[in-house]
């Protein structure tokens, strides 16, 4: 990073925060030259031998046998050294593992440096941390232990050891990537309690666990590195939430320290502090990006459910939080059982105890249905899948401690987000705040886009994340307002970024009005603006969506508001989803896809380009998941504008009758 970035970072702190920081690098700085000496810790912190056991959840009584036969075919290419990182095969998790090198561009992090000295954001030094630190996450082991548990076959046991043994071995304290960050550190203490729990019934594994100096040396560094050195500030976002699962989970699983019970009861207290920081009173995660609310529900449930195991309850807040998260996901799937595609996404998960493309929101639902019980609004819910089997083993069911809605919601209030729907169409209109916190860090600069699917297909797409490290341009694009479905002027985004997780200036969105949103109403309405170019030039954006229903009609009404003798210049763009074929003809644009085909009148007053997969500029992409892009098309009017100006966009989609052609 350069010093600007870091002098732009430095503003976005509260004096607090900046005292913290010190006293880290000051810790940081005594541990590079006298570190501590963990075995004697663990030695002088050890409880008396016999006096606590592992504390482990109850098996399932029996398991989906439907789920439970892909799971043992993954476990058993995992044997075979098969096992894909955000969607590439990872060189070397064979029986002889490489915790260090980049599965993306096949460099090696230093393996024995001191972790703080470690550029880890220097992709040609280091490699893609990203891909570095995912293995150790070690979701590859629970896989494993999750096809113990199911079958017994001793082989998965077996390979869980060699590969713990190989990472504690080539992992000592402090030293290599893998101590630097304090989530992953945590999401590696949840994942060792659950490959604890589900080997329960394997002979070795005492041998493994409790009994091995080598685990303990590491468990002890781990919950020691946790407490030292916690998320700050304007930092403190869902690492906060992981930090404190991983450190509660392992304090309820192995107690096995005289400091066990002070972490386990501090990570208690911070759970619940922050599950309320972090979470809209409708449900909705604060950081605004879908797929990191999904993320804190997997680590808030592996919280919950182990805390009755141990006999160690979380306030009634955290499950409280819980109920709204999972209510809020049954409120915003579309008809296809999809969430939105809002802000940040890496594909992290918080405890993988099923096949790595399991369905996180149907899995999530699942499991909430079973501990709540769904509402007659929730959308159809199937038999349940391993990771609730695992989870709720044995766990009563609970009565809902928070008002839940009786009719299923088109409006997240504080989360600033409103849905328009008409049977299989769907779609989400976002006046939100512009992310968490003041440095936003998962944040897109999407004030007043919209999405628009119908069934299956994205029609109008958010194009979604791409990448975090290495590629900054493709990070700026991903980012940009001019990847929204939505209006930029001035030629640059609504909010201004100061680097790749960090945005200096936030705009400010406001709902005007919204009606019809309860499918009763033929018509639906949304209306909102946002400020994010006021300051520079002294105009906001205003949107208005309609929704004609039984019509498959769409118009959205974008004015510039402000001085009206001025001339703006603006880019509107829409997005086409990957299924989607387009013929630009001036103005007006043909859209097909299997299941249907639409047109869309766009406004005249601009100049329409298409593009799909351009590099220069970049325009026309999809990222489907992490790390991944394919061409897409996108339209994009260009032009300079009075204020004042009404740009008019309507769309009129028409479901394929079954024996018309596909264009």
């Amino acid at each position: 990073m350069t010093p600007g970035w870091y002098l732009r970072r430095l503003r976005r702190m509260t004096a607090a925060e900046i005292a913290g920081r010190l006293r880290d690098q000051l810790q940081q700085f005594a541990w590079r030259h006298r570190p501590p000496d963990i075995r004697a810790r663990v030695s002088r912190s050890r409880l008396r031998e016999g006096a606590v056991n592992c504390k482990a959840l109850p098996a399932p009584a029996d398991f989906p046998a439907a789920a439970a036969k892909p799971l043992l075919e993954v476990a058993d290419g995992i044997l075979r050294g098969e096992w894909r990182v955000f969607g590439r095969a990872h060189p070397g998790l064979c029986e002889a593992p490489d915790w260090f090198v980049d599965a993306r561009g096949g460099r090696r992090a230093p393996s024995s440096s001191y972790a703080f000295d470690i550029p880890h954001r220097d992709e040609a030094r280091t490699g893609n941390i990203k891909f570095i630190w995912e293995p150790s996450r070690h979701h590859h082991l629970t896989v494993l232990a999750a096809a113990y548990a199911v079958s017994g076959d001793e082989r998965y046991a077996e390979r869980v050891a060699l590969h713990l043994q190989s990472w504690w071995r080539e992992n000592p304290f402090l030293h290599g990537p893998h101590w630097i960050s304090g989530i992953e550190i945590a999401i590696r203490l949840v994942s060792w309690s659950w490959i604890r729990q589900l080997l329960a019934g394997w002979p070795g594994v005492r041998t493994l666990f409790e009994d091995n100096p080598e685990f303990l040396a590491q468990l002890y560094g781990h919950q020691l590195w946790l407490a030292r050195f916690p998320s700050r500030g304007s930092s403190a976002n869902n690492h906060t939430i992981a930090e404190a699962a991983g450190q509660f989970v392992a304090g309820c699983v192995f107690p096995l320290f005289r400091d066990s019970a002070k972490w386990r009861s501090a990570a208690a207290e911070e759970l619940r502090v922050q599950a309320l920081a972090q979470t809209f009173g409708c449900g909705v995660n604060r950081e605004l990006a879908t797929d990191y609310h999904g993320f804190v529900l997997e680590l808030l449930w592996a919280a919950a459910v182990q805390s009755e195991a141990a006999g160690y309850p979380l306030d009634g807040a955290v499950w409280k939080t819980i109920g709204r998260m999972t209510d809020v996901i049954a409120a915003m799937l579309d008809a296809a059982g999809r969430p939105p595609r809002q802000g940040d996404a890496d594909d992290g998960i918080g405890l993988l105890l099923d096949t790595p493309d399991y369905d996180r929101w149907h899995s999530l639902l699942v499991t909430g249905a079973r501990i709540f019980s769904p509402m007659p609004w929730w959308p159809a819910v199937v038999a349940e899948d391993l990771r609730t089997a695992f989870l709720t083993a044995g766990l009563p069911s609970r009565e809902a401690s928070w008002d839940r809605p009786s009719e299923k919601p088109a409006e997240m209030p504080e989360a600033g987000q409103v849905l328009l729907r008409d049977g299989a169409i769907w779609c989400r209109a976002d006046h939100g705040p512009h992310g968490f916190g003041g440095i936003a860090a998962h944040a897109h600069a999407d004030a007043l886009s919209i999405e628009l699917r119908v069934g299956a297909t994205e029609l109008l797409a958010d194009p979604g994340t791409y990448c975090y490290h290495g590629e900054p341009r493709w990070r700026d694009y991903f980012r940009s307002t001019l990847a929204h479905n939505t209006l930029e002027l001035l030629g640059r985004d609504q909010s201004i970024s100061g680097g790749p997780f960090l945005w200096t200036q936030h705009a400010d969105s406001r709902l005007i009005g919204a009606a019809g949103l309860d499918e009763r109403s033929p018509l639906a309405t949304w209306q909102a603006e946002h400020t994010g170019y006021l300051a520079a030039a002294g105009v906001s954006h205003r949107r208005c969506v309609s929704l004609q229903r039984g019509k498959g009609l769409l118009h959205v009404d974008d004015r510039i508001i402000g001085d009206a003798t001025m001339q703006v210049a603006a880019r509107l763009s829409w997005h086409l989803g990957p299924n989607v074929a387009c013929l630009l003809d001036g103005a007006r644009a043909f859209l097909s896809w299997p299941e249907g085909r639409a047109e869309i009148s766009l406004p005249g007053q601009l100049t329409w380009s298409l593009f799909r997969g351009s590099e220069a500029p970049i325009a026309g992409w999809y990222s489907p998941s992490f790390d991944r892009k394919t061409p897409a098309i996108t339209l994009v009017g260009s032009g300079d504008l009075a204020v004042g100006t009404a740009l008019l966009t309507v769309l009129h989609i028409h479901p394929r009758k079954p024996a018309e052609p596909f264009a």
